[in-house]
């Protein structure tokens, strides 16, 4: 049997970055939208996956780069609607 150090188990400084939590505003400017643009994403189902907590809604890091990284093209060729 195994036994994990809590260096081991603990998350770096990095992975706690991209995991954290930030504000519909922050993710706005993250992806270079508006906010209102995030909101008719939320709605559409378009947008980044998003956590509702509450009445509040929070977005993780992670999830804005991968759906950011998911739409990007080297040329219009690429991009099919």
């Amino acid at each position: 049997m195994q036994h994990q150090t809590a260096a081991q188990t603990r998350p770096t400084p990095t992975s706690q970055y991209w995991d954290g939590f930030i504000t519909e505003t922050d993710a706005a400017d993250y992806l270079c939208q508006s906010v209102r643009t995030l909101q008719k994403w939320r709605v559409t189902g378009f947008g980044p996956q998003f956590y509702k907590p509450g009445r509040s809604v929070r977005y993780r890091r992670r999830d804005l780069r991968e759906w950011a990284e998911a739409r990007r093209h080297a040329n219009t060729s690429q991009y099919t609607s």
